[in-house]
């Protein structure tokens, strides 16, 4: 039975451009295949072996040992410069950097002559101050290397840098780790895929270096005639022996090439695989621990920390809470929440906040020294540390010994129920377990201010409700203030004591959360609360909506008020005929959409008389009115069951 060849899908390369790309191919190897066919295979162990040749090697591994340090020590921070902060000439910095790749190596040699030779602009000082001549010297060689090798770092760092999402280094800072503990713990880790590859192209171009370092630093035996300066000199005096050498440095180059498998920029641990679904694990701790066993670790303890910020910029508000408030932050996407949570932890352009945290004003203090904690929407772990190291970072980072911070992190992450998950890295746990890691972390940090962004919506209802109860114990007797972003409506309930409504920057309205649910000022509060909502301008009989049609209202606003109508769903009452009584609201209209909501219905009904309008009924009502998507029916709503507040 003939087997059938499974054939590559994709697209097939048009004629006019697979012909010159085969000829590109061919013009690359056949340089490489005269190497290789030319060795004199039976000779080449004698020509290696040969004293001089050893010593050339011995040498350029030297000097391309020394140039690969010197361009880390000085090409990293480069990188990280071009890649982490805009100043003035940034672009001239990094034309600067990419020259010595297209610069003519020999031109490199003289402009190296003209600076650190004894005539040049730092020679003679060099010379005179620490007695260092670098022409002619080894010195010499190990700088012209570096000159031409340390741009292919830079570059491949910063590639990697900037695919790295500033995210992680922000959170890292907000747990209290400064810049340089932030730079080696987060950033380096993350992005050594990028900085592996540059530092192996880097070798490899300090290895085969000739044009600079033959003019600068000349060609030496012993002191700077490096294995491609041996190669030139065999070419007059040993042709086959030249041939073998540049065979040794061909597969030197190639066995960097396929050891980096074309990854010359690397790519940071950012990706992750999940796990596929949410393993629940052990469920969080009761409360039928003692109190000594649930009591928050630390420091502070009995420290009250009440807040009051003054934010400008984007967002323009004041904002006084006292220690131990809870305030659920809420307003439709660009109202400006996550600006806020940034301006706090003073890591946003966009707004300045003036921040007091206690008697302590921390307005000048970086991110680092103010101590707020933050848990950014996708938890931003670091995925080179398993959950305990991530849940142990901010306590390591503000010096708590390693043995009391992991016994610390291992308790948070049992109270949040993920203590059986402290040694998987974040891309072995689900997203929900996660997040949960993510929330241990910022408590475990003791901030004097916490700020969490949405931090239990990647968890099941199940979860979230233990979660939340977790949370809810420790911010009883939390001495901060924590500010929380939230969709959820009943984590704004169960959480907060107060909610703050954004709209644009701006506050639209701060009260308590029963008061925000009865009388909601924002459309979309309203709407996130499954009330509708419709805006308008009152008249004698209620208000005029601002998309056309009339609502009665019992008690109407002042004439010519920009007000806001709301309407409980279970106060909409579905007809199939024209109902005739008392409702002062009646519109016709069909059912576009029905959807179940626990043990109720939502039916979205539109008509052109009024705005879209959303019905609540039972599953029997459904069945006795016969409804389905498309049905022709009719809507009422009594005056007294509309309520119209100012904006």
């Amino acid at each position: 039975m003939r087997r059938l060849r499974r054939r590559a899908t994709g697209p097939r390369a048009p004629i006019a451009l697979a012909i010159p790309a085969l000829l590109a191919i061919a013009f690359l190897l056949l340089p490489l295949l005269g190497i290789i066919t030319r060795t004199s295979w039976s000779d080449l162990g004698a020509h290696l072996t040969d004293p001089g040749t050893t010593q050339a090697l011995k040498l350029s591994l030297v000097v391309s040992a020394w140039a690969l340090g010197l361009s880390l020590v000085l090409g990293v921070p480069l990188a990280w410069l071009l890649a982490r902060v805009d100043f003035p000439g940034k672009a001239f910095v990094r034309s600067l950097v990419l020259l010595p790749m297209v610069l003519p190596p020999t031109v490199g040699g003289v402009a190296l002559l003209l600076a650190f030779g004894r005539r040049g602009l730092l020679g003679p000082w060099l010379e005179d101050t620490f007695g260092l001549t670098l022409p002619f010297h080894t010195s010499g060689a190990v700088l012209a290397a570096t000159f031409v090798a340390m741009p292919f770092l830079v570059i491949s760092l910063e590639g990697a840098l900037g695919g790295l999402r500033p995210r992680y280094e922000e959170t890292a800072a907000s747990l209290g780790a400064s810049p340089v503990r932030v730079f080696f713990t987060v950033t380096l880790p993350m992005v050594a895929p990028g900085l592996v590859a540059g530092a192996a192209l880097t070798w490899a171009r300090a290895l085969g270096e000739f044009g600079a370092t033959i003019t600068f630093a000349g060609n030496l035996p012993g002191t700077t005639q490096t294995l491609p300066l041996q190669v030139y000199l065999l070419l007059q005096e040993s042709p086959e022996a030249a041939t073998s050498v540049s065979l040794l440095l061909l597969v030197i180059a190639m066995a960097v090439l396929i050891a980096l498998r074309g990854r010359w920029t690397g790519t940071p641990h950012t990706a992750r695989p999940r796990a596929p679904a949410d393993d629940p694990g052990p469920a969080p701790q009761s409360d039928t621990r003692t109190s000594a066993d649930v009591t928050p670790d630390t420091g502070d303890t009995g420290a009250a920390w009440p807040l009051h910020a003054t934010v400008t910029g984007f967002n323009d508000l004041t904002l006084d809470a006292d220690a131990g408030t809870t305030i659920a932050v809420v307003g439709p996407n660009g109202a400006g929440k996550t600006t806020l949570l940034r301006a706090l932890l003073g890591l946003t352009p966009r707004a300045h906040a003036e921040l007091r945290l206690g008697n302590t004003d921390v307005t000048a203090l970086p991110p680092h020294r103010r101590g707020v904690a933050w848990v950014p929407q996708d938890g931003a772990l670091f995925p080179h540390m398993n959950a305990s190291a991530n849940t142990a970072y901010g306590l390591r980072a503000r010096g708590v010994p390693r043995a009391e911070a992991r016994r610390s992190a291992q308790m948070w992450l049992d109270r949040l129920g993920v203590g059986h998950l402290a040694h998987r890295r974040p891309g072995q746990i689900s997203g929900g377990q996660a997040q949960r890691v993510a929330l241990a972390r910022a408590l475990a940090a003791r901030p004097r201010l916490l700020l969490l962004d949405e931090p239990l919506a990647a968890l099941d209802q199940t979860t979230r409700a233990h979660v939340r109860h977790t949370l809810r114990r420790h911010l009883d007797g939390f001495g901060g203030v924590c500010l929380m972003v939230t969709h959820d409506p009943v984590e704004a309930v169960a959480l907060a004591d107060r909610v703050l409504v954004l709209d644009d920057g701006r506050t639209l309205q701060d009260g308590p959360p029963r008061e925000v649910t009865r009388h909601p000022r924002s459309p979309w509060v309203a709407r996130m609360l499954g009330r509708n909502a419709w805006t308008g301008t009152a008249t004698d009989a209620g208000v005029r909506l601002t998309d056309g049609g009339l609502l009665v209202a019992a008690d109407p606003l002042p004439p010519g008020t920009h007000s806001l109508a709301i309407i409980a769903p279970e106060a909409v009452s579905v007809h199939r005929d024209k109902p005739a009584g008392s409702p002062r609201n009646v519109w016709p209209g069909t059912v576009r959409e029905i959807t179940t909501s626990g043990s109720r219905l939502r039916v979205l009904i539109t008509s052109e008389q009024v705005p879209d309008l959303v019905a609540e009924i039972t599953p029997q009502a459904l069945a006795e009115l016969g409804l389905a998507e498309g049905s022709s029916v009719w809507t009422s709503v009594k005056a007294t069951e509309t309520t119209v507040v100012a904006l």
